[in-house]
């Protein structure tokens, strides 16, 4: 695995105190506006007509994010001020929208019913599928994502397929893509494993390293993210090429106007090369990767 790309990328601000909600799920943050790549900052782009677009507060983006999915979103040393790919590609958004950028962090269970309470929008690794589009809008994807399997970097264990799991102990995130495809392929007795599912994707690979679990499942852009920075620790020992899912910003299924001016931020930024820079700083370069 490549390792991340050294870049200077200007700062830009996000603009004020990150609040939580008033749900225990969700956890009051707060940040100084910096982020890890934003090469767009600074910079003369257009700002979008939002004219048409109702906001939860005036002037703001507000997003909700499950902060403690890296590289996604986690926080920074300081256990306070949220960073990742997710965080670096909303506050570009809200910045060529000419609002300012608020994320709620909030667990991931129940975060789609907080879209038009207590956020706008959620920008959080969310795969776009039928069942949800049935419930929210979804802006152009931003990233392309696969099941992956992860191991300790010194095994010589060798998965073709996820029935090479069969037997094993795996690790999951409670209630994401990961953890329905090895539910589905339990309850079929496709394969006889033992499931342990997490809150938190970090706990999955926590327990990876203590030799409690034999492997994680988990998309493959968080997969590659934890081994462009620790390789000697884990490696991707299977992903299924063959399935391919998309992440896309969730809306509400009536906020056509939001959804009209977030595709249109995102275009210009990966016309521009924001989201591919953006990419190689957090996840290491997609064409090494890929190859």
């Amino acid at each position: 695995m490549k390792k991340i790309v050294a870049m200077m990328m200007a700062v830009m601000m996000l603009g004020g105190i990150l609040t939580g909600c008033g749900s225990s799920s969700n956890q009051e943050v707060s940040t100084s506006g910096d982020t890890a790549a934003s090469s767009g900052a600074g910079t003369e782009t257009k700002t979008i007509d939002i004219s048409g677009v109702k906001l939860i507060n005036d002037g703001k983006l507000t997003v909700g994010e499950e902060v403690g999915y890296p590289p996604f979103e986690n926080f920074k040393e300081d256990g306070t001020t949220p960073e990742g790919f997710d965080v670096d590609i909303v506050t570009e958004v809200a910045r060529r929208l000419g609002l300012e950028v608020e994320i709620i962090n909030t667990a991931w269970d129940g975060i789609f019913s907080g879209i038009d309470v207590n956020y706008d929008c959620v920008c959080s690794a969310v795969t776009i599928n039928a069942k949800r589009q049935k419930t929210m809008l979804f802006s152009t994807p931003y990233i392309n994502n696969y099941q992956a399997v992860v191991i300790p970097a010194d095994s010589d264990w060798k998965i073709t397929s996820f029935k090479d799991l069969d037997g094993k102990s795996i690790a999951v995130q409670k209630e994401t893509t990961s953890d329905e495809l090895m539910s589905d392929y339990k309850s079929t007795g496709t394969i006889d494993t033992e499931i342990v599912a997490n809150e938190k994707v970090t706990s999955c690979f926590t327990q990876l390293t203590n030799g409690e679990i034999d492997a994680v499942v988990v998309d493959s852009t968080v997969a590659d993210g934890y081994i462009a920075k620790e390789s000697d620790k884990y490696k991707i020992a299977f992903k299924d090429d063959s399935e391919a899912e998309q992440f896309g910003i969730a809306m509400g299924l009536k906020n056509t106007a939001l959804q009209t001016a977030i595709n249109e931020a995102l275009a210009d930024m990966e016309a521009e090369g924001f989201i591919d820079e953006t990419y190689d700083y957090w996840f290491g370069s997609k064409a090494a990767i890929e190859e």
